[in-house]
């Protein structure tokens, strides 16, 4: 049974979601307070959260950040009463996965918690593919064209999290403390010449490319 960790201080809507979520098969932990959810989180490592931004005792924000920067991969889907475009660009800023605007439909949030759980399951995530390049993750082989092309354990670590990341606007900081972590911390200039390695060696022309961009101001976007 998969866990669903939900963070949200509307009591009447997070008893809403919770009954979905046990109605649907899910286990369902049900937290109101912002730093009780972040603490519940790094403990069960759930299948999914849901975090609202806006929480007592800290900000969903604050939630996705210290996630992220402590290395979990937890699927989080955020739940907001505003749905500008400032908050969707923050959204891609602290490591969230989706975004759901208050109000919503039952139907509508169970169907984005499949989609999340489909795309992050190990099943789907075997062999992926983009434009000429073949990934295998268990085997942490590359391929181009049927090719084997040989990458350094920085640059497949560096390639699997922009595969994970798919058209997101990855800051390098983000990059940084999830592929090399805050032990290392090396400069942002690392991901740049490691950006270009993996242009290299997977782009049709490094010189125009088309899958690894350069995102001015923030850093870069995957493109598959």
């Amino acid at each position: 049974m998969q866990t669903i960790l939900v963070i949200d201080d509307d009591d009447s809507l997070r008893d809403t979601i919770g009954v979905m979520l046990e109605r649907e098969g899910f286990r369902a932990v049900l937290v109101a307070d912002g730093k009780e959810g972040y603490e519940r989180a790094l403990l069960l490592k759930p299948d999914l959260a849901l975090v609202d931004l806006r929480l007592p005792g800290m900000t969903g924000t604050e939630i996705c950040r210290r996630l992220r920067a402590t290395g979990a991969s937890t699927p989080i889907i955020v739940l907001s009463a505003i749905g500008d475009e400032v908050d969707k660009v923050l959204l891609l800023e602290i490591g969230a996965d989706d975004y759901v605007v208050k109000p919503f439909g039952v139907r509508e949030l169970l169907a984005r918690i499949r989609a999340l759980l489909r795309r992050v399951s190990p099943d789907a995530r075997k062999v992926v593919h983009f434009a000429e390049t073949e990934v295998d993750l268990e085997r942490r082989i590359v391929c181009r064209r049927g090719t084997e092309i040989k990458v350094t354990p920085a640059e497949y670590n560096l390639l699997t999290y922009f595969l994970n990341n798919p058209d997101r606007a990855l800051t390098r900081d983000m990059i940084l403390n999830s592929v090399w972590g805050y032990e290392s911390f090396p400069n942002t200039r690392t991901v740049d010449a490691h950006v270009v390695k993996l242009r290299q060696k997977l782009e049709p022309d490094p010189n125009a490319p088309r899958h690894f961009l350069t995102v001015h101001g923030v850093g870069y976007r995957f493109l598959p």
